[in-house]
């Protein structure tokens, strides 16, 4: 059987990492790998965790199993994280999954197994791990026009022409916020444009929020998905605690499935506890133990959403001062979308001859695609990334 495996399509990510790690220079940039790193290279602990898990070690009692929907607490926690007030609970099925790429693939097989013929619509372009399962599972995708190459915001006359074309059932894709891999968000107006052909057209949407708190402000990032979530007849929710708590190797996410008919909750339930027991049984504990130790102490979760305006702080710093280092090199504003985008990446919007000249000529090591890390930077990087910029002409 063994002889008749074929070799997966390389990784450009991790191809990327190791021809940084093997680069001699000394003012290299690494703006490739898609985790958050402070201004001294680290992907750090959050206080308000390390005080969780040490709560945790001293009071947990058993390490037996938790439910297939996993544990309750950290379900309703992270549900008013996301939602606040403006879903009713019983309206809402839950289950913990193996970080929010878990959430991801819980729900395109709940899609393909409730209605095989649903294409799913992706933003053009999408996280390519979207793409890949999607093309794993077998299920037809479709892509919207999102991102405006020439003003590096988001072309929203060519997303909404295109989801006009989808047909009744299939699904949307959005992204929460902080969209990757190019930074530009819907506004609330462009937000309720999309819902109102959403339901028109009779399509479900499919939010993924991954960064909640890295854009604009835990409660601000959510807008959008509690719009959706308010509004439309069915939801899916998948969400990710790997960068907001940074613990991204505890593999903490979620999936909800949202209805306006609170009778349906049970059959939602029991059809997300069914796929958690086929893919993995129940899922990973700690990580979400973690989150919900946080959000049900007054302290913990203060000291944690402090820590967490501090990051999105020092990300939004960083694109203010490449913008402005862009403007004085340049003497112009055609690079001031860099301080509009939102969250760890922005699309430069160049070619990838244009990044492999940089990363040749400045040791600046960004994806083909031109999508870069911002908090990959520090103050002391920032003017080299402007240089490099500059003088590969983007």
């Amino acid at each position: 059987m063994f002889e008749n495996l074929k070799a997966p399509p390389a990784d450009k990510i991790l191809a990327l990492m190791q021809m940084f790690r093997e680069d001699p220079r000394e003012n290299k940039v690494d703006l490739g790998v898609g985790v958050y790193k402070n201004a001294e290279g680290v992907t750090p602990v959050m206080r308000a965790v390390k005080a969780a898990e040490q709560q945790i070690w001293e009071e947990q009692g058993s390490k037996s199993y938790v439910g297939l929907a996993g544990d309750p607490a950290y379900s309703a926690a992270m549900i008013q994280l996301i939602l606040g007030d403006t879903v009713a609970r019983e309206n809402i099925a839950a289950v913990a999954t193996p970080g929010g790429t878990g959430a991801v693939r819980q729900a395109f097989e709940l899609v393909r197994n409730t209605n095989p013929d649903a294409r799913v619509f992706v933003s053009d372009p999408t996280w390519p791990n979207h793409v890949s399962i999607l093309k794993y599972l077998n299920m037809e995708t479709v892509t919207y026009r999102y991102f405006d190459r020439e003003t590096r915001g988001v072309n929203f006359d060519g997303m909404i022409e295109d989801l006009k074309t989808a047909k009744t059932g299939d699904v949307v894709l959005l992204h929460g916020c902080c969209h990757n891999p190019t930074g530009a968000n819907l506004n609330e107006v462009q937000w309720r444009e999309v819902i109102a052909l959403i339901n028109a057209q009779g399509l479900i949407p499919m939010v993924d929020i991954a960064y909640q708190g890295f854009g604009d402000g835990l409660e601000e990032d959510a807008m959008g998905v509690r719009l959706v979530a308010s509004s439309c007849p069915e939801v899916l929710i998948a969400a990710s605690c790997s960068k907001n708590f940074g613990i991204y190797r505890e593999r903490t996410g979620l999936l909800l499935a949202v209805s306006q008919d609170a009778n349906a909750q049970a059959l939602h339930q029991g059809n997300l506890n069914f796929l958690n027991r086929q893919n993995y049984s129940f899922p990973p504990d700690h990580g979400a133990r973690i989150v919900s130790t946080i959000m049900n102490d007054d302290a913990l979760r203060g000291d944690w959403a402090a820590e967490l305006e501090e990051t999105r702080l020092g990300m939004l710093g960083l694109r203010q001062q490449l913008a402005g280092d862009l403007q004085r090199l340049t003497g112009s504003d055609r690079f001031a979308f860099l301080a509009q985008h939102r969250g760890m990446f922005s699309l430069l919007g160049t070619t990838p001859d244009l990044v492999e000249k940089m990363r040749v000529d400045n040791g600046i090591y960004m994806v083909g695609d031109s999508r870069m890390n911002i908090a990959g930077l520090n103050k002391q990087s920032v003017p080299i990334l402007a240089q490099a910029i500059v003088d590969a002409g983007v």
